[in-house]
């Protein structure tokens, strides 16, 4: 996990002279400047002329302190064949339906699906994260639809978390209290190669589903910038009806942007033999 630290404790958090430079490991840090220039390199250690820094392309370079905004210290275990894969920006969501993974404190996320459908995430600690999004044709036409979606997760142990929300959505429309749905959810795996089981009970308008609805979903990363998604729904309609999806995510340190397809039964024999498209993108602000 990388570490942001605004300039000021530079000197505060490393105190390392060329011996302790040479007794402990090397750190690989990414530096910002006020100019808006990034650059990597190992760490050897800082003086009244500023930062030094190996890089790969420049060799020994040294930074002003004058010139530096923040830096954050690169984890090594990031690091695949020499290259550095940055954390996965959007670790908490598939396409729709949500992980047991949360957002860090003061972290923020904007989604949008389809363009018309917005969303905005923050994370209220490091495991309760609260949202809310409308739609925006609808805010257009006088009856707008809008929907927040609070969530609180946990870690069970390494590679097992859990957590429990609720999904509700509402319009301007008299004699309507709103539909929703309450869950629980269990993820096993890592922010990168993770599945995710899903259980909860819909309701519409204060009338609760005697029978629950089922949620599996899965995201493996092939690189250091994609990764394949798919998430699954069995509903409790006509018995029971699934509606599943498959598609790929591209991702940037801030950013990612799905393309996949909706399909079931019915869309592929009707509609479209692969499914429906589905595009989004989610945008990452904050830690």
């Amino acid at each position: 996990m990388g570490m942001y630290i605004a300039s000021p404790t530079v000197a505060q958090a490393q105190q390392t002279d060329s011996t302790q430079a040479q007794t402990t490991p090397p750190q690989r840090w990414v530096v910002e400047t006020k100019d808006g220039s990034v650059i990597q390199g190992v760490y050897l250690g800082q003086s009244d002329a500023g930062i030094r820094l190996l890089t790969n392309s420049a060799g020994e370079i040294v930074i002003p302190m004058s010139e530096l905004k923040s830096f954050r210290i690169l984890d090594e275990r990031n690091f695949r064949n020499g290259e550095y894969w940055f954390e996965n920006p959007n670790a908490t969501r598939y396409l729709f339906s949500p992980s047991a993974y949360s957002l860090r404190k003061g972290e923020v996320y904007y989604q949008n699906t389809y363009l018309v459908i917005n969303s905005l995430n923050y994370g209220v600690t490091d495991r309760f994260t609260i949202g809310a999004g409308f739609e925006l044709i609808s805010t257009f036409s006088g009856e707008p639809i809008f929907f927040i979606t609070p969530k609180y997760s946990f870690p069970i142990s390494e590679n097992w978390n859990a957590g429990a929300g609720i999904l509700y959505a509402n319009a301007a429309m008299e004699d309507f209290s709103g539909l929703g749905i309450g869950y629980g959810i269990i993820t096993y795996g890592n922010k990168d190669n993770n599945a995710t089981l899903g259980v909860g009970y819909g309701y519409v308008d204060e009338e609760v589903s005697g029978k629950p609805v089922f949620t599996l979903s899965g995201m493996r990363r092939i690189g250091r910038k994609s990764a394949l998604v798919t998430e699954n729904w069995i509903v409790p309609v006509d018995g029971y009806y699934g509606i599943y999806s498959y598609g790929i995510r591209f991702m940037g340190e801030k950013i990612t942007v799905d393309l996949a397809f909706l399909n079931n039964a019915d869309i592929a024999s009707e509609v479209l033999f692969i499914g429906v498209p589905y595009v989004d993108f989610v945008v990452k602000f904050g830690r």
